[in-house]
């Protein structure tokens, strides 16, 4: 403008000053001159209308209807929303204008809503969604607490919520007033400032891990009460404990356990989405589409219209005239630019291959489309019908261009018309086929419908979660086995009980420990005690345990004081196994000479007492030690019990050495012993 001014001031001091021929032909000079500069300072072409910018479609869309919900994100917004919203916002009490549109990184929220108002010229409350995110909300000439509800719907509501959710707690708080919004916001920011609100919908792995579970409790618990049972009832049996239970109640609780796992596992994990995105419809899945496909009907170059500009006029007309002469080149054709944002929650979940085979298929126009994102920068290319080697275009095409270079990830606009200029020149360049080549059909996108709906409980992991819970339930029982041995082990070591007779050859020690010797003394009498109290009988059994009182002064109690030696322990123990004997209706007057632990003797037998030599000695032998002595005569000097000594301490000598109190007597049999016993103690 500037140089028209100019110009124009240099056409009237000519006509001023001139005259004649001369001053003619300077004036029409000065009007050629001005002609041409009008036309150099409109560049604009007639054929390619600049297109409205992203805040004046924006305001139009709203002068039809104040909720505006975009075409690009029905996987997680579709348009078919725009109702309930429309519906929610009626109840602000203010007039309301909604935008949901895609999120878009290089935009100013406040500022676009600022550039929407400022076009629409209408007062009222304008919220701005960018995806599920509540981006700005702002009032313009009415009272709402715009600033105190966006705060609320943030800190009240999980990420996961959803915008109509999100939109309606914030329709909830602005309907309050200020005062009460501005408490609610304050409080909202104490409650959640350093925990979030948990979340409402759960992903396929959650959904797994809860058949995983499921199938291990439907398998494990049954199968735990069955293997529990049984372990149960054998200790009852071996305590000597009667049935109390019918059969069929064992297997009856494992089955009702079973029922009720089963029935109640759907009710508690009861969710069936993932996420709060409604369904779309088939409308909602083709409506861009059909947008862009209409728009590249009328022009090469369709601008998406909801995000911000990325060609200028005189990019846009650079890259008319670039597809202009490229399809009057030979061997070119017709070349479609869509400059729209690839989204995962598109119809074509951001895939740009699907995106450019549904826009070829609903033009019905071969061609090479062209998919580039203005919000990420990326160029895609596709060869629908034309005489181009497509496997160049698919290998050859420099990452400059498709992807961009550090120059174009720091600019707003990704360098798009640079690059695309770039593009024309490899198309213009590309090599030429006899035939035309199409693209292979793309993989189909997921399916919208199903694609936030979780898989059955009883499916995916459950199955794996069966085998898992049989597993788990066999290793618990293993596991609590074991530790029930090990406590009746540690019981038995503290409170033993006395060995039955045919166990004794096995388990009897060569060299026991003292407190090994007073805790089988003590259970040993103690129960030949309550056997004779029992049964009320007199005869041998009588005298045994008369003998093996005498020991103890009639009290067992002082088993456990030091004063009590082991030769006398080991008194104790044969006199009260006798007597067990006895009143069990097997009675002996022999104990095993080589280790009177060992229990009942069978025979006397001449058996070799020392590994030095042949000395020989007549004793009574068990089972066990006859068939040794036989097989092994000279292993039977390290089967001889052996005892500390009174005063050597730890050196252990055999038992009939290592004093000469009643112990002594023990190879000439049980009467001797009790005989013995009794005079030692005087008692006649």
């Amino acid at each position: 403008m500037r140089a028209v001014t100019t110009n124009s001031a240099h056409a009237g001091r000519i006509r001023v000053e001139g005259s004649g021929r001369g001053g003619v032909l300077r004036l029409l000079l000065a009007l050629c001159t001005l002609t041409a500069v009008f036309a150099t300072a409109t560049p604009a072409r007639a054929d390619s209308p600049v297109a409205p910018t992203q805040a004046a479609y924006l305001a139009d869309r709203l002068r039809e209807n104040p909720v505006h919900v975009t075409d690009q994100l029905p996987r997680e917004v579709p348009r078919s929303t725009a109702p309930e919203f429309a519906r929610l916002a009626k109840k602000t009490g203010v007039p309301t204008y909604v935008l949901v549109l895609p999120t878009q990184s290089s935009t100013d929220a406040e500022q676009l809503l600022g550039a929407v108002h400022d076009r629409l010229r209408r007062d009222g409350l304008y919220v701005l969604y960018e995806g599920t995110d509540l981006a700005e909300a702002t009032a313009y000439g009415v009272r709402a607490p715009a600033d105190a509800a966006a705060t609320v719907a943030l800190y009240e509501l999980p990420y996961d919520a959803g915008p109509l959710r999100s939109f309606e707690r914030f329709v909830e708080v602005v309907a309050q007033g200020e005062e009460k919004a501005a408490a609610r916001a304050e409080a909202a920011r104490e409650t959640y400032a350093d925990a979030e609100p948990a979340e409402l919908y759960i992903g396929p792995s959650d959904r797994s891990d809860q058949s995983f579970l499921t199938g291990i409790l439907l398998t494990g618990v049954p199968l735990m009460i069955l293997l529990g049972a049984g372990l149960v009832r054998r200790r009852r049996r071996r305590a000597g404990a009667e049935r109390r239970l019918p059969r069929w109640v064992v297997p009856g609780a494992a089955t009702l356990a079973a029922a009720v796992i089963a029935l109640t596992a759907p009710a508690v994990f009861d969710q069936t989405r993932s996420s709060a995105a409604e369904p779309p419809t088939p409308a909602d899945l083709s409506a861009r589409v059909e947008r862009v496909a209409a728009g590249l009907r009328q022009n090469p170059v369709y601008a998406d219209p909801e995000s911000p500009r990325v060609l200028d006029d005189r990019g846009l007309d650079r890259l008319h005239d670039r597809i202009r002469d490229f399809r009057r080149s030979a061997g070119g054709g017709p070349v479609y630019v869509a400059l729209v944002p690839q989204t995962p929650e598109s119809e074509a979940a951001g895939d740009s291959w699907l995106f450019a085979a549904a826009v070829h298929d609903r033009t019905g126009r071969d061609g090479v489309y062209v998919v580039a994102d203005p919000d990420d920068g990326s160029i895609d290319l596709y060869n629908y019908g034309l005489r181009i080697d497509s496997s160049r275009i698919s290998f050859d095409l420099p990452d400059s261009v498709t992807l961009g270079d550090s120059r174009a990830d720091e600019a707003d606009d990704h360098l798009l018309g640079e690059r695309l200029d770039r593009l024309m020149t490899f198309l213009d360049e590309a090599p030429r086929t006899d035939r035309p080549q199409l693209e292979t059909d793309p993989a189909p996108a997921p399916s919208a419908a199903g694609e936030n709906t979780l898989p059955p409980l009883f499916a995916t992991d459950f199955w794996p979660g069966l085998f898992v819970g049989a597993c788990l339930a066999l290793l618990l029982f293993c596991v609590a086995t074991g530790l029930m041995w090990a406590f009746d082990g540690l019981r038995r070591w503290r409170s033993p009980v006395p060995e039955p007779t045919h166990h004794l050859p096995l388990t009897a020690p060569t060299e026991p420990s003292e407190s090994y010797l007073r805790r089988t003394a003590r259970a040993e009498l103690t129960a030949l005690v309550q056997e004779f109290t029992d049964r009320d009988e007199a005869g041998q059994a009588w005298d045994l345990l008369d003998a093996a009182l005498l020991l103890v002064d009639g009290d067992p109690g002082r088993l456990g004081e030091p004063a009590v030696d082991p030769a006398t322990l080991v008194t104790v123990i044969v006199l009260a196994r006798a007597g067990r004997a006895a009143l069990s209706g097997d009675p002996t007057d022999l104990c095993c000479g080589v280790n009177p632990l060992h229990g009942p003797g069978v025979s006397r037998h001449h058996v070799r007492v020392s590994p030095q030599g042949p000395a020989r000695r007549l004793l009574p032998v068990c089972d066990f030690c006859r068939d040794a002595a036989i097989a092994d005569p000279t292993g039977v000097p390290g089967r001889l019990l052996r005892l500390p000594g009174p005063s050597s301490g730890q050196d252990r000598l055999p038992y009939y050495d290592v004093t000469d109190g009643p112990l002594t007597a023990l190879p000439h049999g049980l009467a001797r012993l009790v005989a013995k016993v009794r005079e030692t103690a005087g008692v006649h």
